[in-house]
C-alpha cells in the first residue's frame, strides 16, 4: 500500500507543499541528511522511501530497536562499496547514493549516533531518521548540526479515509466483501491520524467478518479497540501530551486537565512522570497563590509510590481538580530565576559580617526577636546587591504582597 512517488503520498501538504526545500530536494533527486518527526502513522517510512526511490539509491532500512554498531558497520561499508562500484563503472559524483533509513534513532545512545558522524560528514550515506521523540532531546547535537529536522504532522481524518479506500478498492480485504462506508469513517477518526493502525484495524475487521462476509461497523470498531489499545501503550508521544495537561491545568480548566490525564493513562504512561509535572506546577504556576497545592502534589506523588495503577489514578484526578482550581502565580519562579541570574551576572557577594557563623561574626548581629513586631532593620544582603529587589508577588498574593510592604516600611525599605 506504500507509494512510491510524492503523487501518491497522502498527506503533510504543507511540509511537502510546491517550492518547499524538502519538496525541491526530492523532484531534483538531491536529498539531504535529516531527521522526520511525527507521530506513529503519519508516513515518515513512506517518504524515505520515495526520496531513495526519486534518486535512484540503494535503501537501506534498519530499526535502532534491533541494530547495533555491527549493523551500521555493515551499512556504511555496502554504501562504500557501491560507491567504488559505481566510480569504477564510469559514473558521475560519487557513485551510486545510498539512504540509510534509521527508524527509531532515539533508541541509539550517544557512542551509536557519534558512528554515524563520518560517513554523513562525508556523503558517504544520506541518512534519514525518524523518531516519534523530540529530535532536540533525544538526538545527539553534533548529528542534529548536520541534517535537518522536519515534523510530521498526524494525518486528517479525511486523508486516512482516502488511505482505507485505496485499500479496499485494491483489494487489500479479499473479494466479494463489502465494506459499510461508515465503517471506513469511524476508523479514519478514531485512529488519530495513524494510517498504520487505522489499516491494520481494517484488516483485522476484514479476517474477523470471514470471507465473503459483509464488514460492519461494529467489526471495525472491535477491531481497533483491540489494535489501538495494545498500541498505545508503545507511543512515545508525552511529551506533548504532558504539554498539554500542563497548559491546560495552567489555565484553570479541570476537565480539560482529566481529559490529559486521562489520555495519558489510557496510553500506559508512567504515573510517576505525570505526578512529578502535578509537583512541578505546584511551585512553578500556582505557588504562594495557594501553598496548599504543592502538599496536594507531594500527597499525590506519595499515592503514586504506596499504591500504584489502577487506585493511583484518583489521586491524580483529585490533584488535577485541585491544581486546576487553584490561584495562579508565578511569581516564585521568577524570584528564583531573578535571584539566579543575578549571581551569574553580579557574582555571590560577601554575606555582611554580622550574619556569618557565630565564630567568625563580629558579634553585631540584631536578632529581629528584639524589636517590635520582630522586624529588625539591620542589613541582611551583601553591599553589592543592598536594595535588589527578586520576589515581586502579584494580584493573586495579595496577602503576601501586603505582609511584604509592612515589613519594608518597617526596616525603613520602602
Amino acid at each position: 500500500m506504500r507509494p512510491t512517488t510524492l503523487e501518491g503520498f497522502v498527506g503533510q501538504s504543507e511540509l511537502l507543499t510546491q517550492g518547499s526545500a524538502l519538496r525541491t530536494a526530492i523532484e531534483h533527486g538531491r536529498p539531504h541528511s535529516m531527521i522526520l518527526h511525527g507521530p506513529p502513522g503519519s508516513g515518515k517510512t513512506t517518504l524515505a522511501r520515495i526520496i531513495a526511490h526519486a534518486c535512484d539509491a540503494a535503501f537501506e532500512e534498519e530499526s535502532a530497536v534491533a541494530a547495533g554498531r555491527a549493523e551500521v558497520r555493515a551499512v556504511i561499508e555496502r554504501a562504500r562499496h557501491r560507491r567504488r562500484a559505481g566510480l569504477s563503472a564510469g559514473r558521475d559524483g560519487h557513485g551510486v547514493p545510498t539512504i540509510f533509513f534509521l527508524d527509531e534513532i532515539h533508541r541509539f545512545n550517544k557512542a551509536q549516533q557519534d558512528a554515524l558522524l563520518p560517513a554523513v560528514e562525508d556523503g558517504l550515506i544520506t541518512l534519514i531518521g525518524a523518531t516519534t521523540e523530540n529530535p532536540y532531546f533525544e538526538v545527539n547535537s553534533a548529528l542534529l548540526s548536520r541534517t535537518r529536522v522536519y515534523e510530521l504532522e498526524p494525518l486528517a481524518p479525511g486523508d486516512v479515509l482516502i488511505l482505507l479506500r485505496r485499500a479496499v478498492e485494491s483489494g487489500e480485504c479479499g473479494t466479494g466483501q463489502a465494506i459499510e462506508p461508515d465503517a471506513l469513517e469511524f476508523a479514519a477518526e478514531w485512529t488519530g491520524g495513524d494510517a498504520r493502525a487505522a489499516l491494520g484495524g481494517l484488516e483485522l475487521a476484514c479476517e474477523a467478518a470471514g470471507p465473503g462476509a459483509d464488514v460492519t461497523g461494529e467489526h471495525v470498531r472491535d477491531a481497533l479497540q483491540q489494535r489501538a489499545l495494545l498500541y498505545d501503550r508503545q507511543a512515545d508521544n508525552h511529551y506533548d501530551t504532558i504539554s498539554a495537561w500542563i497548559k491546560a491545568t495552567r489555565g484553570s480548566d479541570p476537565d480539560a486537565s482529566l481529559y490529559y490525564l486521562a489520555v495519558m493513562l489510557e496510553a500506559g504512561e508512567d504515573p510517576r512522570f505525570i505526578v512529578r509535572r502535578m509537583v512541578v506546577l505546584a511551585s512553578e504556576d500556582i505557588g504562594n497563590a495557594d501553598p496548599q497545592a504543592l502538599q496536594v502534589a507531594t500527597a499525590a506523588a506519595a499515592a503514586v509510590e504506596h499504591v500504584g495503577l489502577p487506585e493511583c489514578q484518583f489521586a491524580l484526578a483529585q490533584a488535577a481538580i485541585y491544581l486546576s482550581l487553584a490561584p495562579k502565580s508565578d511569581a516564585a519562579k521568577r524570584a528564583a530565576l531573578a535571584a539566579r541570574a543575578h549571581i551569574r551576572d553580579h557574582g555571590a557577594g560577601r554575606a555582611p559580617a554580622h550574619l556569618r557563623s557565630s565564630t567568625r561574626s563580629d558579634g553585631n548581629y540584631d536578632s529581629p526577636h528584639r524589636h517590635p513586631g520582630h522586624i529588625s532593620p539591620q542589613e541582611l544582603m551583601p553591599d553589592t546587591a543592598s536594595g535588589v529587589r527578586f520576589y515581586l508577588p502579584d494580584d493573586a498574593e495579595a496577602a503576601l504582597k501586603e505582609r511584604l510592604e509592612e515589613i519594608r516600611r518597617a526596616r525603613g525599605r520602602e
